[in-house]
């Protein structure tokens, strides 16, 4: 299992925020490549970074932010957040970001979802975040009205290689991983499943792991020192 350590990132700043809210917000790093560097140097190869900012209103905000973690690091970034139309996705492609997310716009436009599988296959995700078994949009200010099995069904058969299922109501609350959802959806579909929110131990990175996941982001827990990220690195691996 890969291990994605997450950068948050508001007004080119690393923070996290409370179950996804915005007036719940930590600061962690002015500079997130400082972030990044740490992170490579404790040996990891990705890392999953979320424009907040993008997510909520839309556009490229912390852009800059982003491309100066792929030119000054090896590792294989993806991006989220405000990811609606493909100038974007052309504009983060374009500057050496492997993988981008697509999450408000699989629900608002799927013709634009459909069309950027198409051109782009493996690197585009899609990003389901799920409050009570909907899938919420828009910064998770929104429910969406879809379910989360109406959009792995729906994104499974156009083709969706990864699919990253973050549970709202335990991130950054470091309750444990909602183990039960990430098995449920690794039995159902064929899709590469990441998990999110909540990964709080290494209990939780072991039990991830045995269930033969794709991958696991790692938020809080990486800067609160609640989970090595070395250690995480080497038992998701072994």
């Amino acid at each position: 299992m890969n291990i994605f350590p997450a950068i948050d990132l508001v007004d080119g700043k690393a923070v996290r925020l409370y179950k996804g809210d915005y007036a719940q917000m930590t600061v962690y790093d002015d500079d997130p490549l400082n972030t990044a560097r740490r992170f490579e140097a404790a040996g990891a190869h990705y890392i999953h970074m979320v424009d907040l900012e993008g997510a909520r209103d839309g556009g490229t905000p912390n852009f800059d932010t982003v491309r100066r973690v792929v030119e000054n690091t090896g590792l294989f970034v993806e991006i989220g957040g405000g990811i609606r139309d493909m100038e974007v996705v052309e504009k983060y492609l374009s500057a050496g970001v492997k993988r981008v997310i697509l999450g408000t716009a699989a629900i608002a436009d799927e013709a634009f979802a459909r069309r950027a599988l198409e051109q782009y296959g493996p690197a585009i995700a899609l990003g389901a975040d799920v409050r009570d078994g909907e899938v919420a949009i828009r910064g998770w200010l929104e429910l969406s009205g879809m379910t989360l099995d109406a959009f792995c069904e729906k994104y499974q058969a156009m083709g969706a290689r990864t699919l990253i299922c973050t549970d709202i109501s335990r991130d950054g609350a470091m309750q444990g991983a909602n183990r039960a959802l990430y098995a449920d959806l690794q039995r159902r579909y064929s899709m590469d499943i990441v998990a999110s929110g909540g990964v709080s131990s290494m209990e939780d990175v072991r039990a991830l792991a045995r269930m033969g996941l794709y991958g696991a982001i790692i938020g809080k827990a990486c800067y609160t020192g609640a989970i090595d990220l070395a250690e995480a690195i080497r038992e998701a691996t072994t």
